[in-house]
């Protein structure tokens, strides 16, 4: 992982302070995570699963919420990061898929931001790359949490990702299942790529996300439908510019995060593949055009949200809520 250090690009500059402050919330949380896999992991993940896999789930949910809080600490509290939320206002405790544009390689560390407000920080899982799941430390959590690997080859992914799916239809069971349609983050290079290809289709030619890859979220919908609640259409953008992941330790970028959720009631979903695809990349067309606004007026869906400073539940000061004024809809025939 590279990390040049350009006083011009970042919002804070990299200071003595910082690195030594980063490494030492680093070190704190590799070492917990590894006393929670050591300690905690065996009787709550392992023995208490032959007895309930209910109460397994639940007690190993409860020990991740613990730990994952410590990131939107460092980012919130700690790095001074805004966090600004807009969109349609969440229920609590759903069952929901949650789909989102792939930036940076932090992404889906501020979907635990969202989480958190919403009580379900420990239920949140990721269908993520395979390799990940090899990390040291963090990849054995990745296996006891019940993460979804992929290879990136449907004929070897397809099986592997319906058997992990079908273990997660129980309706007791919290669930927030993040899938990244995308596949992999964005910079211009895949991007034009992305183009060349949604070009030669006749797909819609996207500017700041790459063209959704329909397959895992169709498979997702199959398996899942009858026990969700709701698809959370999220669009996330920084301030500035894309922090990496030692910019988040370092606490340099980024100034702002902007975190667009849009509620999708499942039964609005299509229910056919084609008809399901069709609908992801309407999604994802019309958060196109949300990043456009953004890059144009600094804020995410500025045309759609007036901004108000509504306190959510944790009253921080880093954090605005801004609540819908009104909601742009989606057609079967795409933007409206």
């Amino acid at each position: 992982m590279e990390f040049k250090y350009d006083n011009t690009l970042r919002h804070r500059p990299l200071t003595p302070f910082r690195v030594v402050r980063g490494l030492i919330c680093l070190v704190v949380f590799l070492s917990t995570a590894f006393m929670f896999l050591a300690y905690f992991a065996p009787p709550v993940a392992v023995m208490l699963r032959f007895l309930s896999l209910h109460y397994s789930r639940k007690a190993t949910s409860f020990l991740f919420a613990l730990w994952l809080a410590l990131w939107p600490f460092l980012f919130e509290k700690v790095n001074g990061t805004k966090v600004v939320f807009s969109g349609d206002s969440l229920p609590v405790r759903e069952r929901v898929l949650l789909i989102a544009n792939h930036r940076t390689e932090v992404d889906w560390m501020y979907l635990w931001d969202l989480a958190l407000r919403k009580g379900c920080l420990g239920h949140i899982k990721y269908i993520l790359k395979s390799s990940l799941m090899k990390l040291p430390v963090l990849g054995w959590g990745f296996h006891i949490l019940e993460f979804v690997p992929l290879e990136r080859k449907w004929e070897v992914d397809e099986p592997v990702m319906r058997h992990r799916l079908s273990s997660f239809t129980d309706p007791q069971d919290p669930l927030w299942l993040a899938l990244f349609p995308e596949g992999t983050d964005f910079n211009e290079q895949k991007s034009k790529r992305s183009q060349k290809f949604a070009a030669e289709v006749g797909l819609p030619i996207l500017s700041n996300v790459l063209l959704p890859k329909t397959r895992g979220f169709c498979a997702c919908l199959e398996t899942l439908r009858g026990s969700l609640d709701a698809v959370y259409d999220v669009s996330i953008a920084y301030k500035n510019r894309c922090p990496t992941f030692l910019d988040n330790a370092f606490g340099v970028d980024p100034s702002e995060v902007h975190i667009h959720v849009r509620r999708i009631p499942i039964c609005e979903i299509p229910i056919s593949d084609s008809d399901a695809a069709a609908w992801l990349i309407d999604a994802f067309q019309f958060k196109d055009q949300l990043l456009s606004n953004f890059k144009a007026q600094e804020y995410v869906g500025a045309v759609d949200f007036a901004p108000a400073s509504l306190p959510l539940e944790d009253s921080s000061k880093n954090v605005i809520c801004v609540m819908p004024k009104q909601r742009r809809p989606m057609g079967e025939g795409g933007l409206l």
